[in-house]
């Protein structure tokens, strides 16, 4: 019993960290949020300019008022792949 608490706060610590990204900015399970370039499906416009494996960088005001920040990566077929998102404070404290 004077284990279980040590014990669930490890737990949860890590399942905390599951949902980041990753320190290289790789994440394989992350979704894109509404604001996102690729939320509802990938763009109707094919970048055909841009080399494979351009960066995209992306900003956008998310979920609670919260500056949104979100990489891509263009893929081989020109769709583009979500590769890291971070946030930065609410925008009340922004000195923006």
């Amino acid at each position: 019993m004077k284990h279980t608490l040590p014990t669930l706060c490890t737990a949860l610590l890590l399942a905390g960290c599951e949902m980041t990204t990753s320190s290289v900015g790789y994440s394989y399970g992350l979704e894109p949020i509404p604001g996102s370039i690729t939320y509802g499906g990938q763009p109707r416009t094919r970048l055909t300019k841009a080399p494979v494996g351009s960066i995209v960088p992306h900003q956008f005001i998310g979920p609670f008022g919260r500056r949104v920040y979100e990489t891509y990566v263009i893929e081989p077929d020109r769709s583009l792949r979500l590769v890291s998102r971070r946030y930065r404070d609410f925008l009340l404290f922004d000195d923006d």
